[in-house]
């Protein structure tokens, strides 16, 4: 799933390219990908309507359209914005799912292999509602040791799964989860409120180094992302831990443990390293 480098970057590139762009078009393939808008509507309030900027919240690609509306896309697991000038790849065509016509003869296009993503078309005050449901953004000044003491202190659960939780803190998905909290020495599995102040203000740096480095990269491909130029990241020759369950921890030498015991979801660490 595209987390907060992923869509920061293709939120980036989109702002550049298509600041001023002027959508004169749109197509749904696949009506199944739409939420808060019917297909003949949002080709109806995105006729003639220009590109304000481009921007991310959380693990959403917004884009503020000079209407008033926004476009909001959430790529989940293989979903993906792309830019088409004429030069997009066959093997993307199969899977486009929304397709904007610009004035200047370029497309863009949702991607989306298994239909898992969304996109939307909401007004000022049902973008306000949604965004403002969401957590505190790790790389804004104001997510500080004190501030994610804060969001773990008194819980129970798992800090993997709390960093994890977008009403808390938005764009940590499972591989910077998995990163953060090898780079912190923390055990995925450790409570929230058993974190001492130490603890805390380690994994808060460790959180925003690993995204600001991932972002640098432009983020990592390990199955389907692609920014919008249909690119792959570099961030995964830098992973440590996720997905190397098996394999020696980088900084110890100890065998990578790999379990699905948090929430279901892919935990590799280093018992020796991260210790409880």
């Amino acid at each position: 799933m595209p987390e907060l480098p992923e869509t920061e970057t293709i939120a980036r590139d989109l702002d550049v390219a298509l600041r001023g762009a002027v959508i004169v078009g749109a197509v749904v393939h696949r009506a199944d990908v739409l939420r808060e808008v019917a297909p003949d509507e949002l080709a109806r309030r995105t006729a003639e309507v220009a590109i304000v900027r481009v921007w991310r919240r959380a693990k959403l690609v917004v884009l503020d359209l000079a209407s008033g509306d926004r476009l909001v896309v959430q790529p989940r697991f293989t979903g993906a914005l792309l830019l088409d000038e004429g030069d997009l790849a066959e093997r993307e065509r199969p899977y486009l799912r929304v397709s904007f016509a610009l004035a200047d003869g370029r497309q863009l296009h949702y991607r989306d292999i298994r239909c898992l993503g969304t996109l939307a078309l909401m007004g000022p005050d049902r973008f306000a509602a949604y965004v403002g449901a969401l957590g505190v953004e790790p790389l804004d000044p104001a997510f500080t040791a004190a501030h994610l003491s804060a969001l773990v202190r008194g819980s129970r659960q798992a800090v993997k799964k709390l960093l994890q939780d977008q009403r808390r803190l938005v764009g940590v998905g499972n591989i910077y989860a998995n990163e953060s909290l090898w780079r912190a020495r923390l055990l995925p599995a450790r409570s929230g409120a058993s974190l001492r102040p130490a603890e805390v203000r380690r994994l808060r740096d460790a959180v925003v180094g690993v995204l600001e480095e991932s972002i640098a990269l432009r983020g990592t491909s390990f199955r389907d992302y692609v920014d919008a130029r249909g690119q792959r990241g570099g961030f995964v020759d830098r992973l440590a831990v996720y997905g190397r369950a098996g394999e020696p921890c980088p900084r110890c030498g100890t065998t990578l443990v790999g379990t699905h015991a948090i929430d279901g979801r892919s935990t590799v660490y280093c018992p020796t390293c991260q210790k409880p």
